[in-house]
């Protein structure tokens, strides 16, 4: 029996690009808006650990895709929480065609911080309230790899506006991605490749900041570093063509 929980999607006109496959981050988006309704939908989401001056932050994540989907095409995706420790807790996702077909997986872990102190929060009562939705079941793919610094050779500049801002207060995990992706040459996210992605998220940024996007590339994997104004290390990533 397949644990967890399962969302719909069909890829519509605003998802794609030129090619009619859509884009990588619009999946991703809904990777990261099913993390949320599953978590609120089993008492634990958001809205509740906010009572308790809380909120949840992703802190690492890797994502596959063996292809993109193409217009007006449907497809799943499967989540589900795992038994983690007291600061990180593990949630997986495989997504699949609207033939059951795997298109996707990928694995992420979130922390819960202070809203006051932007301190990690003891998971442990969270964890405690919600047994009945922590499975045994493995993740799809490998973990997260841990992503060292990275001597980049060409930058972009961001400055941190309004759009890019969640209810956290800080810069949205998609539009990192969306940064990321958008300095990449065109060819590398409109082919048909088959991609992993893994993010390491260091620090906030907030609005006002300018951020500098650097990144080099090493055979079929592109290495990111984004910076803010005082040179601290916001996130890393790894954009890998298999």
């Amino acid at each position: 029996m397949k644990v967890g929980n399962v969302y719909d999607f069909k890829v519509e006109p605003q998802d794609v690009d030129f090619t009619l496959r859509s884009r990588l981050t619009a999946v991703c988006g809904n990777l990261l808006n099913v993390a949320g309704q599953d978590a609120h939908r089993n008492g634990f989401g958001t809205v509740a650990v906010m009572r308790d001056n809380n909120s949840w932050v992703l802190s690492r994540m890797a994502i596959e895709f063996d292809y993109m989907p193409n217009q007006y095409d449907d497809y799943k995706i499967r989540t589900w929480i795992v038994d983690s420790g007291r600061v990180i807790s593990v949630r997986n996702f495989v997504i699949t065609n609207g033939n059951d077909e795997p298109l996707g997986r990928a694995t992420s872990q979130w922390c819960m911080i202070n809203l006051s102190t932007r301190r990690p929060s003891d998971l442990t009562p969270v964890l405690e309230s919600c047994r009945q939705y922590i499975f045994d079941e493995p993740a799809p793919c490998e973990a997260p790899r841990k992503l060292g610094a990275v001597e980049t050779e060409t930058a972009v500049e961001h400055r941190i506006v309004y759009s890019d801002i969640d209810f956290n207060r800080h810069v949205n995990t998609l539009r990192y991605i969306e940064m990321m992706v958008d300095a990449l040459p065109i060819e590398v996210v409109a082919e048909p490749h088959k991609i992993r992605l893994d993010l390491h998220f260091v620090k906030e940024s907030i609005y006002g900041q300018t951020l500098t996007i650097g990144y080099r590339c090493e055979e079929d994997k592109w290495l990111f570093e984004i910076k803010d104004n005082d040179g601290a290390v916001i996130c890393r990533a790894s954009f890998e063509i298999r």
